[in-house]
């Protein structure tokens, strides 16, 4: 269990992320892939009964002994939660009401987040957008680990200690890697969240606030559905920096573990990432992909040679344009 692994530093590429070639060359061949981006409305009715289901959780938790809100956060609450975060990425697309509608969008992601406890999507939705525009760009792309993750993260058991503490991690990285002044929509989303946490306090109590929070934290650390934060770019294989996931899994997460299929066609809604799949077939059947995100849990902590540092990463050139 002490073992340390050999990787010491990112895979440097000097390469372009393969994603804009292959969406050019997809759309040449397949030019009716077109019609598939276009909002998915059945979103915004899907967000109005997680956030119910969670208003009803929040009211049946709230006479529960502590081991029971507890064990229900875990059990129900971070499944929905952990969904929620994966509307919020829905919703960062615009895929609720569509481009021309894009603040829209951006209250409706302030509404979606009100169950999670914290505010997340206003943020999420800045530093989402530069993942696509340059995925593995230093400094710039805080889904990449710092190095200090990287450094001290190299054993099975502190790989074990990163996962479970990646909800710490994905608030402090942007933090440390790429700070950005604070938006006027931020604080909003702060106040809004601030504004229903004390109002649920209000009417239920302690214990449903705790459960809200719980979930959040519990859904997005050590839990099957986080098995999607390392399967999406960590570098199993040398050479392939985005994989696919076709499991089960997929039908709480908006089909998220669509990724290669995302990352080729950004403003395609998770929806429909499965017919893209299946017309540019050739496209994507060859492409190293996963079954089971447990397994890339447990492949990632007892894998010696995989760790944070797993990861191509970019020197980007030119202008970087930021929201």
């Amino acid at each position: 269990m002490g073992n340390t692994v050999a990787r010491e530093d990112f895979e440097w590429v000097y390469t372009d992320q393969p994603h804009a070639d292959r969406r050019k060359e997809i759309l040449a061949k397949y030019p009716e892939i077109k019609a598939l981006m276009k909002p998915d409305n059945n979103l915004i009715w899907v967000v109005l009964l997680m956030v119910l289901a969670q208003l009803v959780a929040f009211y049946l938790v709230k006479d529960l002994d502590w081991k029971w809100v507890i064990f229900w956060a875990y059990v129900f609450g971070s499944c929905i939660s952990h969904s929620m975060t994966l509307a919020i990425h829905e919703i960062s697309h615009n895929s609720a009401f569509g481009n021309n509608k894009a603040m829209w969008n951006r209250w409706f992601g302030i509404f979606a987040n009100l169950p999670l406890g914290i505010p997340y999507s206003i943020s999420f939705k800045r530093y989402h957008m530069d993942h696509h525009r340059y995925l593995g760009g230093d400094g710039i792309d805080v889904d990449i680990p710092t190095n200090f993750e990287g450094w001290f993260f190299c054993t099975r058991f502190r790989k074990f200690v990163w996962i479970v503490l990646q909800p710490l991690f994905y608030a402090i990285r942007p933090l440390c890697i790429n700070p950005k002044p604070i938006t006027h929509l931020e604080i909003i989303n702060l106040l809004a969240q601030l504004s229903f946490d004390v109002l649920i306090y209000y009417l239920w109590g302690a214990k449903s606030v705790c459960y809200m929070l719980a979930g959040s934290v519990l859904g997005l650390g050590l839990h099957p559905i986080s098995g999607h934060f390392i399967a999406e770019h960590y570098m199993f294989l040398k050479g392939h920096e985005t994989y696919s996931y076709y499991g089960p899994l997929n039908l709480l997460t908006f089909n998220v573990g669509y990724h290669n299929e995302h990352h080729d066609f950004p403003n395609i809604p998770g929806k429909s990432l499965p017919l893209v799949k299946k017309i540019a077939a050739e496209y994507y059947d060859n492409l190293p992909q996963y079954n089971s995100w447990i397994r890339v849990l447990y492949d990632f902590v007892m894998d010696d040679t995989i760790s944070p540092y797993s990861r191509m990463k970019r020197q980007l050139k030119g202008e970087v344009k930021q929201d």
